[in-house]
Order: C-alpha cells, then sequence, then structure tokens
C-alpha cells in the first residue's frame, strides 16, 4: 500500500511549527528587576542560544555594546546593565525573533519616600486584572494602601516615545488615567478599577498617592487595531496675560477671571508654571486657573501674566482598518457622542449629512474618513475668513473657516455614533509668532484619540506654516508638533455668583464658557487679554 507524499507533508508541517515555536527565547524572569544603571542584571528563560554570535539584547529601546554582555548560555544571560534612563523593557533578539518583555527599573528614579510617612502606609499592587489588554478597556489594580477615595491620588502607565538614543533622564515616560474623559471607575483602599488611558505602551503601571508611590507592576498593551509613534519633541515657553482697567466702582465688589492653561494629552505632556505675577484663587480647576480681586478702585489696573512650559510631541497613527470596533458603551462614549451647545450633533440636517456621507459603511474609522475627505473637498465646503457661526451655518452656507470646519466634523462624527471632541489652541509657525486654531479629535477602542485637521488636509494653512508631505493624507491620524491646545473638548464652568454679570469669548484659543464675572459694584470696566506669545523653542 503506498502512502501519497502529501499525507507525510500534513503530518510533518505541524511538526515542523510546533519545532520552530519551541526555540524561540523565552523571558522567565529577571533579577534584580528593580536595580541600578551599570550593574548586573541576570535574565532566565530559555532557547538564548548556548553562544551569543548574532544575537542580542535590548532595553527601553537601547543596545548594549558588546563589552556589557558578561555571560550568554542557553538559560541564562548576565548584562552589565547600560546607562539607557529611568525603566525599559527587556527583550532577547535571536534569530530575527524576538522574545517576550520583562520590565527593569531604574532604582535611582524610584520615587522615594516623603519625609513624613509612615513605612509600610504607600500603596502596594499585589495584581492587574487582567495583565493585558487595549487602550480604552478597563482594568482591576488590587492591592493595599490606596486610600478610601482618589482624591490626589493618581494611576499612570508607561509611555512610549520615539527619542534619539540614549534616552534622556528627564524624559517623562508615563501618562496618567484621565479623570475628565471618565477613567477612574472605582476607587478603594484595595482595589481601583480604571480605563486604560490613551497612549500607554506595554510597561510598567504605579499608583501615586499622598502616601507614597507603589513599585510598578508590568502591563502588556495588546489587541489593538494599530499603533501610535510619539516622536520629534519641541518644548515650549509661552506666556499671556489679562490687563483689567477700571473706570467706576463702588465698594463692594468683586471680578473672577478663568484663566486657560495648556491642556493635557498623550502628545502634549502637562504644563510646568515658569512664573506668574499672581496667586490664583482656585488652582487648575477642569484646566483653568481661577483669579479674583477684591473691591477694586476706580481708575486702577490690574494684570494677570501666566508663563508656562509644554512639551508637544508629533503623532502617527498606523491603523489597521479590518481590526476596528465600534466604541463599547461607557460614560466617555457617551459624553463624546451626544449633542452639545457647540457640538449640535442632533440637528436634523446634520444627521442627514451624515447619513448620505456614511452610506452603507459600518466602520467608525472608515466613517471618520469619509467625513473628513467629505469637508477637504472645496467642491463641500469653501474655506475662507469668517467671524461668527458654528457647524449648521457651515453646511447650510457651505463655507467655514478653521472654527467651523473642526465643529462641524465633531458634529457629523457624533451624528455617526464616532465619539469626537474640538481642540482649541494655537498654531506656532517657523517665527514662533502664534495664532488661534480649531481641529478636531475622534475615539477609536483600542487605539485611543485620533488626531484631524480639516483646515490643514485641505491645504488651508497660514502661509507662514510649512504643511507636511501629502498633508491631505497626514492630518487625518496624524499631527505635527506646532499645534499647542488649550482645551480638548468643551469646557463648562459655573458662576461664582448667579447675580454676577459674565462675559464669554466665543472664539478665544480655548472652548470655555466663562472668561470673565464682575460681581457688585464694577459698574465700568475694560479687559485686555494678550495673544499666547512663545518666548522659547527648544527642539529636541
Amino acid at each position: 500500500m503506498t502512502i501519497p507524499c502529501r499525507f507525510f507533508l500534513f503530518l510533518l508541517l505541524p511538526l515542523l511549527f510546533l519545532s520552530c515555536a519551541k526555540n524561540l527565547p523565552r523571558i522567565d524572569s529577571i533579577d534584580p528587576s528593580v536595580g541600578f544603571l551599570g550593574e548586573t542584571v541576570s535574565i532566565y528563560g530559555e532557547h538564548f542560544g548556548d553562544e551569543r554570535n548574532e544575537s542580542y539584547i535590548t532595553i527601553g529601546d537601547y543596545q548594549p555594546i558588546s563589552s556589557a554582555y558578561l555571560e550568554w548560555k542557553d538559560n541564562r544571560i548576565l548584562l552589565q546593565v547600560p546607562d539607557f534612563g529611568d525603566s525599559g523593557l527587556i527583550y532577547v533578539h535571536k534569530n530575527g525573533e524576538k522574545s517576550n518583555a520583562a520590565l527593569f527599573s531604574n532604582k535611582a528614579k524610584m520615587p522615594q519616600l516623603a519625609k513624613g510617612i509612615v513605612p509600610g502606609t504607600s500603596p502596594v499592587i499585589t495584581m492587574l486584572n487582567p495583565s493585558a489588554g487595549s487602550v480604552g478597556s478597563f482594568i482591576t489594580i488590587q492591592g493595599e494602601n490606596f486610600g478610601t477615595s482618589r482624591e490626589n491620588s493618581a494611576v499612570k502607565f508607561y509611555w512610549d516615545v520615539e527619542t534619539p538614543l540614549p534616552v534622556s533622564q528627564n524624559e517623562q515616560t508615563s501618562v496618567e488615567v484621565s479623570a475628565a474623559e471618565f477613567g477612574y471607575d472605582t476607587w478603594s483602599e484595595r482595589e481601583i478599577r480604571v480605563r486604560v488611558p490613551d497612549g500607554a505602551a506595554s510597561g510598567s503601571v504605579i499608583v501615586e498617592t499622598p502616601r507614597g508611590t507603589s513599585r510598578p507592576v508590568f502591563f502588556e498593551v495588546s489587541g489593538g487595531p494599530g499603533t501610535k509613534i510619539f516622536k520629534d519633541k519641541r518644548s515650549y515657553t509661552l506666556s499671556y496675560s489679562a490687563d483689567i482697567r477700571v473706570s467706576e466702582s463702588n465698594i463692594p465688589n468683586t471680578l473672577y477671571l478663568w484663566m486657560p492653561m495648556p491642556s493635557v494629552s498623550s502628545s502634549q505632556k502637562a504644563p510646568r508654571l515658569l512664573s506668574r505675577n499672581r496667586e490664583p484663587f482656585v488652582e487648575n480647576h477642569r484646566g483653568t486657573s481661577l483669579f479674583q480681586f477684591k473691591d477694586l478702585l476706580p481708575d486702577s489696573s490690574n494684570i494677570v501674566t501666566l508663563s508656562y512650559v509644554v512639551d508637544v510631541y508629533s503623532v502617527e497613527t498606523a491603523v489597521r482598518v479590518q481590526n476596528v470596533r465600534p466604541a463599547a458603551a461607557s460614560a466617555m462614549t457617551n459624553v463624546f457622542t451626544n449633542a452639545s451647545a457647540l457640538v449640535p450633533s442632533n440637528n436634523d440636517s446634520i444627521i442627514e449629512k451624515a447619513r448620505s456621507i456614511a452610506g452603507r459603511e459600518q466602520n467608525p474609522y472608515l466613517k471618520a474618513q469619509r467625513i473628513y475627505q467629505w469637508l477637504i473637498n472645496s467642491d463641500n465646503i469653501v474655506i475662507e475668513s469668517i467671524d461668527s457661526g458654528g457647524a449648521v451655518e457651515a453646511l447650510e452656507e457651505g463655507r467655514a473657516d478653521a472654527y467651523r470646519m473642526a465643529l462641524l466634523f465633531c458634529s457629523l462624527a457624533r451624528a455617526s455614533g464616532i465619539p469626537a471632541l474640538p481642540v482649541s489652541g494655537v498654531l506656532v509657525d517657523n517665527f514662533r509668532n502664534t495664532q488661534k486654531h480649531y481641529w478636531a479629535e475622534f475615539w477609536i477602542d483600542g487605539l485611543g484619540w485620533i488626531p484631524v485637521d480639516p483646515i490643514f488636509g485641505a491645504g488651508a494653512a497660514p502661509e507662514s506654516i510649512i504643511l507636511r508631505q501629502n498633508y491631505a493624507a497626514y492630518y487625518f491620524g496624524s499631527m505635527d508638533n506646532q499645534h499647542i491646545a488649550f482645551s480638548r473638548g468643551e469646557t463648562t464652568l459655573s458662576q461664582m455668583d448667579l447675580g454676577g454679570r459674565i462675559f464669554t469669548r466665543e472664539r478665544g484659543y480655548a472652548l470655555q464658557n466663562l472668561w470673565e464675572e464682575a460681581v457688585g459694584g464694577l459698574d465700568s470696566y475694560s479687559s485686555l487679554w494678550t495673544d499666547v506669545a512663545i518666548t522659547g523653542m527648544y527642539v529636541n
């Protein structure tokens, strides 16, 4: 009886695959996992090979020099840790294959116990459940000493950025869970449930409380429909002010000023205060600092000047469209798909146009792309300078500037069931000049917020701005480092006194409903809000 060769191949192929899989390098543990740069770390596992040959290790995207390898065996590698930065993932590379990751943290850069903190009261993470997930998914952090409520505490995830090597010791390597985007679900003494934040990458997770900071625990970001790359950091120093001049007043009176701060996102790190000439009445409330002036006299002048340093990265996304799924129901997606004063996604004309653009398409990424392409087509929307109106007027008139365009994109996206938010801030040209600008972001589960600038995509940037090549494709999903955001979404603030007289700035560099409030005998005054000025720019 003759057995066909195909039968032998059928039996042999699974064995070949199993054989190859068994020979992949695998890390079981490293010792120590927290240590000092320059000391020796032992990497335990299997299938490293009896000799190093062309194999190598990467740690925090840094490849050690040959003299750093003290021993290389099939089940153990001794490595002198290079000066690579704060913390990083260790991989073993062999025959073009890469092992699983192990996290090494620099002990010298780990948060130290603050004075007055009793040992044993710092937070401790014992388990993450699950230990892997995508951006936007929820995980439960179990442990102890988290505190009964969050208050000033935070959960931070490792954040990966493409930077020139060696990595700067001061490079920020974490992204915080966003309370504004409903990232904190529950918080108790022994358990925290959070949403994996936009910009998170595989690496350490820590819990920070007023009583101390936990040791990092590894979390793998996986299962998303694409990747994000953050690079080309620019550090800006910027300043702006509000000058108040009183003509007529009677005692008592009060004036409140809400001054916006540069916002925080995965591509724009928390601003660092450089200077201010007056202490705020309320610090950082919903992205603004509230200043109070009491009993202002006639013919008096008062000024508030703020100066910050903010780091902005360009961001580029690569999306596997076939893996994109509609956003899961949550508090965040509900808020950013609902209609609002600035984003009238429930308007009949908006709804009808959104349906017409989407057609039968169900993929949220492709629907957002169709909306963007419709907007940048000059046959649909003519781009010109306009001083009033919003999304509905843009659609009805077929005319839009950056403000109208950002609101129309968000309105059409929300009407299509896609979470979206308008972004307000300033553009910085190569001469350090600024001007107000508006763009947008939309949410894709597993990947996070995706930037969109329809005005730039249509090629209608100011003459002093050099657009990226293939700008129509680039500004859907990617963003340069010349956009500085002051608000993401709409900032709704409450009056300090219901009898106060309020002043709003519809097209300010932040989308907030309150800027000034006069209470009592402040009968006549004027205010001058300066433009945002760039006083320094540093390119890494």
